[in-house]
């Protein structure tokens, strides 16, 4: 079969997808192996494939990769989120554009069109992982909505009902006017805005006397009840008792005294508007003071305002500023920074407010939580998170879960005609529970609370539901699946989500619900700024995938992702992959061109080059396995990207090249194809499609990549390392002497080296004298011939060549390198005679430090003898 000039991706993606899915290579069902499982994040049901699910579900597709290749039985678990806000949201939308309004149906038949865009969109997010490779098991996928999941988010709440952990109050809330539902704390987001402070005057009831108070919401002073300065405050101490009118509408409002003010800030004068600010009303619960809420729904004012009825906030505060100057109570108006919270899901100024809303009660399930992450029960990576976690679990308060929306698990509570609440699973239960109560009633006395929960009050059961926790009578699956083993997401939804699951998982398992927790972070462009539609920065992902394949994203999102960190994204690493794959794809098209030409007669021994690459993947697998115990991922993909491209293409390949015509040892050749195919295995979780590709194209009757297991390496012998090392600098020190005398690649040299093993040189020589394009190789000195002299490690090396070299100049660079070793040697000694250093130090980093001094001791008597014969 002859190879197209470069590797083709869009040929064999799908393909090798479709061949891994059929064979069942995806599913997992309990077995004697052990488990590794991932439940994935569930993305919106809204959702399309952007740059962040690249990466994330990258992660996940690495680490279910790599344990399938170690003997797991891998489980990894997609599905979907319902993801109420954002999908109402869209539903709300596909209607109008259809001529109808929500407000015109009934419950039961906005459903009905949720479900049908649900059906018709829902799926495409799942449908969009296929492009990027990842290995879920396709028939364990769940939504949020199913019904056996709607069911046991409604158990949840009658459980923690019944526990006392739930409970209905009025409270104030975070309110999204364009939702118009209440939002936990954790779904406001706070931005920077540039704002007016607007410095208004109220006058001082039975005087001539006028406070000045300075506001960024100047459209809420309607809804003013009090003028609140501080108890020390000099300016003000003649105002106890006093009364302010509250300009446009003249309400006469008490002043109060309360050290909660700062005396520095604007006036030391504060206006209190209860119903509109969190602080304001703890002040008004504690004064007792009336609330007056001036602000509908969906962000206008209603008749409590008395002006400007109806209109929006935002243009009513450019409205209010206009008649206080009308009026002559505007003092001034000032530019002013402050932090603005809006809702996370549509992106509107949240409103506080008061109401009436179900709330979770946090305190109690958030102690086992806190100590199961303090205490590395459960370990983050990158560990820095643990003190995020541990400040937002400390000061924990109770969760919003009610939202007034449609689309989402209906709370399943019932009130009857005195407002009474009765909770239950479902409607047959709860009238039940209201009969016996009432035995002179009828089911018509029951109504259903309008609310839905709050998403995550679904999704913090994920790792748990996704296993049938909910079944009757035991589970095999969750006994062996739960915990999982690792959970992957973003740090912005630490609070929303893992919190909440490790919370969950104690409640009701009494046991953490994953060990390990690994953040990835944002991606970001080359200028360090989030991608975001809106700047125009964030590349069509699917796009991408057609137009440079899934590996080459996957490297291109893994290559410089630090562990938690942000990643600077730039089309270069797209680049970079395509010219890896094409470097993979031209060393098998060597090895094929090779299969032409073998050498009948059989080798006596392996080749160096053999032995010394096996040694070295030995040495590389043990770096892997510890940086993927770190989840050092990005650091992998380059260790092991520099085993392929540098030790195996261009060294291995060609120290193993026979010379130009010849044929090449059928055993040299065996070992080759044998030590690519391990390679491409450490390679496969983080590119799996030319991996297979490639290892079917070397070995048509080897079986499939994908579920082959990394074998046991062992240690590595560290001499034979050491002499390919030296080799290697042998051939690049020789190299760069021939090129720095301006050598041409055709002209031949003869090498003099004085050596102190010469035995060495037995099974290097004849590589060595190849890659140098050297006629001869003595074990001698001669000095006498031209040429130039070098000391690479120990060894002197003299090259001799017909040609005259300038001898100071090479003193002159030996005495540098001499001049640079010592001070090197001076650093490292200084280190090992610090009595606190070689206390403290592991004694692994102690003997790589002093094997540094010896190193550099004996390189530094080569040097000096060098400089003594060149004298």
């Amino acid at each position: 079969m002859e190879l197209s000039k470069n590797y083709q991706p869009s040929a064999n993606e799908e393909k090798w997808y479709k061949y891994w899915n059929e064979k069942g290579y995806f599913n997992s069902t309990p077995d004697e192996r052990p488990a590794y499982t991932i439940v994935m994040p569930p993305p919106n049901v809204t959702g399309v494939l952007h740059m962040g699910h690249a990466l994330n579900n990258t992660v996940q597709d690495i680490l279910i990769r790599r344990a399938k290749a170690k003997g797991f039985n891998t489980c990894w678990v997609p599905g979907t989120d319902h993801a109420s806000i954002a999908t109402e949201a869209k539903v709300v939308n596909m209607l109008k554009e259809r001529g109808i309004n929500k407000n015109d149906l009934s419950r039961d038949e906005f459903l009905k069109y949720a479900w049908e865009w649900k059906e018709q969109y829902g799926g495409i997010i799942l449908q969009q992982l296929k492009k990027l490779g990842c290995s879920l098991d396709w028939n364990r996928v769940h939504f949020t909505m199913d019904k056996p999941y709607y069911d046991t988010v409604l158990k949840v709440f009658v459980d923690l009902y019944k526990k006392g952990k739930i409970y209905r109050g009025v409270k104030m809330i975070n309110w999204d006017p364009q939702a118009l539902t209440a939002l936990s704390d954790e779904e406001v987001i706070f931005k920077e805005s540039n704002s007016k402070l607007v410095y208004i005057n109220y006058k001082i009831a039975g005087s001539d006397e006028q406070i000045t108070i300075a506001t960024v919401r100047p459209e809420t002073i309607m809804g003013d009840t009090a003028i609140c300065v501080h108890p020390e405050d000099p300016r003000y101490a003649h105002l106890r008792d006093a009364k302010a009118i509250v300009p446009l509408i003249n309400r006469e409002i008490p002043i109060i005294f309360d050290e909660y003010i700062d005396m520095e800030f604007g006036t030391g004068a504060l206006k209190v508007t209860p119903a509109h600010d969190i602080n304001d009303y703890n002040l008004g619960q504690k004064h007792r003071l009336e609330v007056i809420d001036t602000i509908n729904d969906n962000g206008t004012l209603n008749e409590k305002a008395q002006i400007h009825i109806g209109l929006d906030r935002f243009a009513a505060r450019k409205a209010v500023i206009a008649d206080l100057e009308a009026a002559g109570s505007l003092v001034k108006v000032e530019d002013y920074k402050n932090q603005v919270g809006v809702s996370e899901r549509t992106g509107a100024v949240i409103e506080p407010k008061l109401s009436m809303q179900w709330w979770c009660n946090m305190e109690e399930m958030a102690d086992p939580a806190l100590r199961a992450v303090m205490g590395e029960e459960i370990k983050f990576f990158p560990p820095k998170f643990k003190n995020l976690y541990r400040h937002w679990m400390s000061n924990i308060k109770d969760w919003c879960i009610s939202r007034q929306l449609w689309w989402g698990q209906q709370i399943p509570a019932w009130y009857d005609k005195s407002g009474n609440i009765i909770v239950a699973e479902n409607e047959e239960n709860a009238i039940a529970q209201y009969l016996e109560a009432n035995p002179e009633g009828s089911a018509a006395d029951l109504k259903r609370d309008e609310d839905v929960l709050d998403t995550w009050f679904s999704s913090w059961i994920w790792p748990m539901q996704v296993f049938g926790w909910n079944k009757e009578g035991g589970n095999k699956e969750l006994d062996y699946y739960y915990p999982t083993n690792t959970l992957v997401t973003a740090p912005d939804i630490i609070f929303f989500w893992v919190a909440r699951m490790i919370m969950s998982g104690y409640e009701y398992q009494q046991q953490k619900p994953f060990d390990q927790v690994y953040f990835t972070g944002l991606i970001r462009d080359k200028q360090g700024r989030k991608m975001s539609k809106q700047l125009g920065n964030s590349p069509d992902l699917l796009q991408l995938i057609e137009d440079h394949g899934a590996d080459a994203v996957r490297f291109s999102v893994m290559i410089s992702s630090p562990a938690g960190n942000d990643i600077l994204y730039d089309d270069a690493f797209l680049e970079q992959a395509r010219n890896f794959n094409n470097k993979m794809w031209n060393a098998l098209k060597l090895i094929q061109m090779w299969e032409g030409n073998q050498a009948a007669t059989p080798q006596a021994e392996p080749h160096f080059a053999t032995l010394w690459i096996r040694e070295r993947i030995k040495e590389v697998s043990l770096e892997i396995e510890n940086l993927f115990k770190e989840f050092r991922l990005s650091e992998a993909l380059k260790t092991i990207y520099s085993l392929i491209w540098d030790d195996y293409c261009s060294w291995y390949l060609e120290w193993i090249k026979p010379v130009y015509g010849s044929p090449i040892a059928a055993a040299d050749l065996a070992d080759a194809k044998d030590i690519f195919k391990q390679l491409l295995q450490q390679l496969h979780p983080f590119m799996p499609f030319i991996t297979e590709e490639l290892y079917h194209l070397l070995d048509a009757q080897g079986g499939d990549l994908m579920p082959a297991l990394i074998p046991e390496y062992g240690a590595a012998d560290a001499g034979l390392l050491e002499q390919g090392n030296l080799l290697k600098q042998l051939i690049t020190g020789v190299r760069d002497g021939r090129n720095k005398n301006q050598l041409k690649p055709k002209d031949t040299v003869a090498l003099y080296i004085e050596t102190a093993n010469p035995a060495l040189y037995d099974k290097i020589a004849e590589i060595l004298q190849r890659q140098v394009n050297a006629t001869e190789l003595v074990l001698s000195n001669n000095a006498d011939a031209k040429g130039f002299a070098l000391v690479i490690q120990k060894e002197k090396v003299f090259v001799a060549c017909d040609i005259e070299v300038d001898a100071d100049a090479q003193k002159a660079k030996m005495a540098e390198e001499l001049s640079y070793l010592k001070g090197f040697l001076q650093s490292v000694d200084k280190k090992l005679s610090n009595e606190k250093f070689v206390q403290n130090a592991k004694p692994e980093i102690i003997a790589n430090e002093q094997k540094k001094k010896a190193d550099a001791e004996d390189k530094i008597k080569v040097l000096e003898e060098s400089l003594a014969s060149l004298s």
